[in-house]
């Protein structure tokens, strides 16, 4: 991966603008330099630090009972922790003076002039074992021929061009009084798809001021017309409501942070919303909190690594809900396959009107049920305010007729969840009595 990368980076006149950083059972100088000569300049070191701290190798990180203290929050066993900051430094220290040494028998001085030389690596003459001497490794010791004029290590400090965010410069400009004394504003802004992370610089303002609080529900109102490019509505923190008339791009509220986004198609298109993509792959990537809600369809990975965001969809592409571990995903419509893989959090409600949901459903963590009284006036609460916002046909169909349609939801609960859940309402019983 590490010679791919790197090749195709030095073929595209590319490698120059970046750094690769490559890691897996580093634990040399000499490992540093072979990393290097197929294309590294940073290396990561893991398993061999924890190793020189004291780690065995139990393999038992996640279950909190690390015997030596290592990974783990028990008091007890963090007691038996023997390790010591210095022994880290102590062996970085050696490893730094082991490839000194690679560097001087192969004639580099620098790390920079080391990057790439595959023509110093061969594969060695005396092996004879059947799977291993007819192995073709000349794929991964290639080395481009190139001009002089591309680069094959890091050399160009990438362009970041914030300064053409004018987007968001004018998005600040309208902001200004709730940025100041939380007063209202509304503005309307034609959106393209270069205009990518809208809305981040003036989160980034709310917080500078008002911390992780935001600003009161609502305060700052502006709507985008046209398609919005990656990101639109990316960390947007409390207080911010965006509502988005057209279509979006991936990572569609991708680290949602308090805000709320609202997404419907344009009033001049001709196909029917529930039918139709109007956001991209990943959609809340990361979200932390605040709400969402899309008249229309998501792509794929939907929600994936929520935390704590609402979210409000009329269908969704494979992977849904994957790794989310809090937060509400209510979906309108079909899924695609493989949800809810990793889910350990949160809670997933699936409008599953043709009965076809449980066989794309991921279930090495979660389990299907049935919806009680709590679920219905939690699932109604927020598709009333789906169509508030959006008048999806499909929310009004289901508001107008819940009697039935209430039937046809499923309940996706991660079983570790539920259990924390149902221990946490014991105990709070028995405080009350």
């Amino acid at each position: 991966g590490l010679s791919e990368a790197h090749q195709t980076l030095v073929r595209n006149n590319l490698r120059s603008r970046v750094v690769l950083q490559t890691d897996g059972q580093l634990r040399t100088g000499k490992d540093i330099a072979y990393a290097t000569l197929l294309g590294a300049e940073e290396w990561g070191i893991a398993t061999a630090a924890l190793i020189v701290e004291g780690c065995i190798m139990m393999r038992k990180c996640h279950l909190n009972t690390c015997p030596v203290g290592v990974a783990t929050q028990d008091p007890t066993l963090r007691a038996r922790f023997t390790g010591d900051p210095q022994h880290v430094i102590n062996f970085f220290t050696f490893i730094v003076n082991d490839l000194r040494e690679w560097m001087a028998k192969l004639g580099f001085r620098t790390i920079n002039e080391m990057v790439g030389q595959t023509q110093l690596l061969r594969l060695r003459d005396n092996i004879d074992h059947w799977k291993y001497k007819h192995l073709d490794l000349s794929p991964i010791l290639f080395k481009e021929n190139t001009s002089n004029d591309v680069g094959i290590y890091k050399q160009m400090r990438q362009a970041h061009p914030i300064d053409d965010a004018l987007l968001d410069k004018k998005m600040i400009e309208a902001a200004e009084k709730s940025l100041e004394n939380q007063s209202p504003s509304y503005a309307e802004f034609n959106i393209i798809n270069t205009d990518r992370t809208v809305g981040a610089l003036l989160s980034y303002n709310i917080s500078c001021k008002y911390k992780g609080i935001g600003l009161p529900e609502d305060t700052i109102h502006f709507k985008f017309i046209g398609s919005a490019g990656q990101s639109f509505g990316g960390f947007a923190a409390p207080g911010i409501k965006f509502e988005l008339e057209g279509e979006a791009n991936d990572y569609f509220g991708k680290g949602l942070s308090g805000g709320k986004l609202i997404a419907y198609p344009s009033a001049k298109a001709t196909f029917k919303a529930s039918e139709n993509m109007i956001i991209g792959n990943v959609a809340f990537y990361g979200a932390t909190n605040g709400e969402s809600y899309i008249n229309g369809l998501a792509g794929e990975r939907f929600c994936v690594r929520n935390s704590g965001a609402k979210a409000v969809v009329e269908g969704i592409g494979d992977h849904g809900c994957e790794y989310m571990t809090g937060g509400l995903a209510i979906i309108l419509g079909k899924t695609g396959r493989n949800f809810a893989a990793g889910m350990s959090g949160g809670v997933a409600y699936v409008y599953d009107i043709e009965d076809t949901f449980p066989k794309n459903v991921n279930k090495e963590m979660v389990e299907l049920e049935t919806l009680d009284t709590e679920d219905l006036a939690l699932l109604q609460h927020y598709i009333k305010r789906h169509l508030d916002y959006t008048q999806s046909e499909i929310a009004k169909n289901i508001i107008d007729n819940w009697d039935v349609t209430s039937k046809h939801f499923v309940k996706v609960m991660p079983t570790d969840y539920k259990k924390v859940l149902e221990a946490k309402k014991a105990s709070a019983k028995e405080l009350s009595i």
